[in-house]
């Protein structure tokens, strides 16, 4: 099992930025994907970005390329998540999660391959 805790949440104004982390601990990682996963208020939960462990490769939705930047430090093991250009529509719950053995970026996205989860980090944007 791997553990995840996340950190780096708040309230910031449209056009901020801020950067997320997601510590994780348990298990070598080298054979795992890491994603930063968000659920808005009244929406289901849905992927952010995602990391390849072992060669940094990584995954984005459309709604976030070119703002986002997700990025990993092997050393310590923490997965960050920086955040430019902040809109309100990113106010949500963010967590991070882990999957074993995803070979194929197209599908980093797919959440049931993820089996382990944090408790997530709040993110609230105002215009």
């Amino acid at each position: 099992q791997v553990q995840l805790v996340e950190s780096g949440g708040g309230m910031v104004q449209a056009g901020s930025s801020v950067r997320l982390s997601c510590a994780a601990s348990g298990r070598t990682l080298s054979q795992y994907t890491l994603a930063w996963f968000r659920r808005a208020p009244g929406k289901d939960r849905e992927f952010v970005a995602a990391v390849r462990w072992s060669d940094a490769v990584t995954s984005y939705a459309d709604s976030v390329k070119g703002r986002f930047t997700i990025s990993r430090d092997n050393a310590v093991n923490i997965m960050y998540l920086q955040m430019n250009s902040l809109k309100p529509e990113d106010t949500a719950h963010y967590y991070c999660a882990a999957a074993l053995g995803i070979s194929h970026v197209r599908i980093m996205a797919h959440m049931k391959l993820y089996t382990n989860w944090g408790q997530g980090t709040q993110v609230t944007v105002s215009a």
